[in-house]
């Protein structure tokens, strides 16, 4: 028994020196490590793209030296192409100014057991010196800068069926300066390829087809819709080219129409098409050709209305023809909106001749005073009997107004003056009375057109609301 006791004592003892010889040894390795790795380099170490793992000072600085004075640089550009600098070209060179030296003293050499599995890369960009005018030589008559395609944005186009996007053009338009920075990096810290596409060294669109897919798709959708107005003569088409410029972006980055552009759109149709007040080529009964300015006859496009209408149909994409909506309207809706029914008043020769479908239907003589307003106006709403102005005078007959406070009316005096009402010219025997009563009269029609009782009925029977009344000078 005591035998096996001082056996398995023996054991022990032997396991226990085992162990301690075994620790002093794994101590000793690691500071030996310690050791060794503070004078080379741990494993998996690169210096300017050279393994310099295990090497020392000297050896590194012999190695980059040595790989230095073989360097060419590979610059790939857009569509596989090639060409190089090499070291001879720049003279390019190692110098050791200590920066390897502080590299391997920066190592974390106490954990040296862990580096075997590690890569570390480092670049000292002071260890390579070139010829900078040598470089400003080589670098200038690279291919690669001899090339200036431009890159071409993506955009969308108009074609027959709609909107499209037509791709970007990437082009093969350098950035020097950045190509330069690159260049002047990579030969100092020994990267053997530059990649101008990956270096981010070629100037790019600043729109890419990606960028406009949805915004193509959104102008499609909102333009597919053809609107034509219709102006008699004249025909206005809101079609997508139109429709295009109306489009704006929602709170979400979408596009929509901008009611305020359809807006501004109608405004537009209105100062075109709207013609009370503007100036009218008029052939007179004696074929003369005249301008008459002014009045308040014609067409006005509802700005309010039309726009509430225009702005619905481009939304529901309702194709149609259609006629704006109108706070007022006129007899024709051509150019010459004054049509064939209408009546004309000379007031230089004191003449009135009311035309019905092209054909002269009363031609008559007529008193009215300096006030008289040229221009072409609207008739009212007729009445046999009336007070002019609506006032609290006379009333008069066949009371025909074309402004709130002057109308065109009869009165017995003038037929008593020896007006023919066949043909409207005054006889022989009769002229001089007429000139009588035109001269007592005139300053008594205080603006209006009064004309013998015969002749005032029958233009009032013919005349409708709304048509053009002539007046000039």
């Amino acid at each position: 028994m005591a035998e096996e006791d001082a056996g398995m004592s023996r054991g022990r003892k032997i396991l226990t020196g085992f162990i301690i010889v075994l620790l002093l040894l794994a101590v000793g390795s690691y500071f030996f490590g310690v050791y060794y790795f503070t004078e080379h380099f741990l494993p998996g170490s690169v210096v300017n793209g050279f393994n310099c793992s295990y090497m020392t000072q000297q050896e590194a600085e012999e190695l980059l030296k040595e790989k230095t004075g073989a360097y060419v640089l590979a610059i790939q550009t857009r569509g596989n192409g090639q060409e190089s600098i090499s070291a001879d070209e720049i003279k390019l060179a190692y110098s050791s100014d200590g920066s390897v030296k502080n590299l391997m003293h920066k190592q974390n050499r106490f954990g040296w057991f862990l580096a075997f599995s590690q890569h570390k890369t480092y670049e000292v960009p002071s260890s390579a010196t070139f010829d900078q005018t040598l470089f400003a030589q080589v670098f200038s008559s690279l291919k690669c800068l001899q090339d200036n395609e431009k890159p071409v944005d993506a955009a969308i186009q108009e074609n027959d069926d709609g909107f499209e996007v037509i791709p970007e053009t990437e082009g093969t338009l350098v950035d020097q300066q950045k190509l330069k920075e690159v260049i002047s990096q990579a030969v100092t810290t020994g990267k053997t390829v530059v990649n101008l596409e990956e270096d981010e060294c070629y100037i790019d669109p600043a729109v890419y087809s990606k960028d406009l897919t949805k915004d193509c798709q959104q102008m499609n959708e909102l333009t597919d819709v053809v609107i034509t107005y219709d102006f008699g003569d004249r025909k206005e088409t809101v079609d997508r080219s139109v429709i295009r410029e109306w489009l704006t972006r929602d709170e979400n980055d979408d596009l929509t129409v901008d009611r305020q552009a359809v807006a501004d759109y109608v405004k537009q149709l209105a100062e075109k098409y709207d013609t009370p007040g503007t100036e009218r080529a008029f052939v007179t009964y004696d074929n003369r050709e005249i301008t008459v300015p002014g009045g308040t006859y014609g067409w006005i496009i509802d700005q309010s209305k039309e726009t509430d209408e225009l702005y619905q149909a481009v939304m529901d994409r309702e194709t149609q023809v259609r006629e704006p909506e109108y706070s007022q309207k006129a007899t024709s809706r051509n150019t010459n909106d004054i049509g064939y029914t209408y009546i004309e008043i000379d007031l230089t020769n004191g003449r009135l001749v009311f035309y019905k479908d092209g054909q002269p239907v009363v031609d008559t003589g007529f008193t009215a005073s300096s006030s008289t307003p040229e221009g072409v106006y609207a008739a009212g709403e007729k009445k046999e009997s009336a007070v002019p102005g609506g006032g609290s005078g006379d009333a008069v007959n066949f009371w025909i107004p074309f402004t709130d406070e002057l109308g065109i009316y009869g009165d017995y005096a003038l037929s008593q003056a020896g007006v023919d009402a066949d043909d409207g010219e005054f006889g022989s025997e009769g002229e001089a009375d007429f000139s009588t009563v035109m001269d007592n009269w005139s300053d008594s029609t205080q603006g209006c057109v009064v004309l013998p009782m015969e002749q005032a009925q029958q233009l009032w029977q013919n005349t409708e609301k709304d048509m053009a009344i002539v007046i000039y000078k």
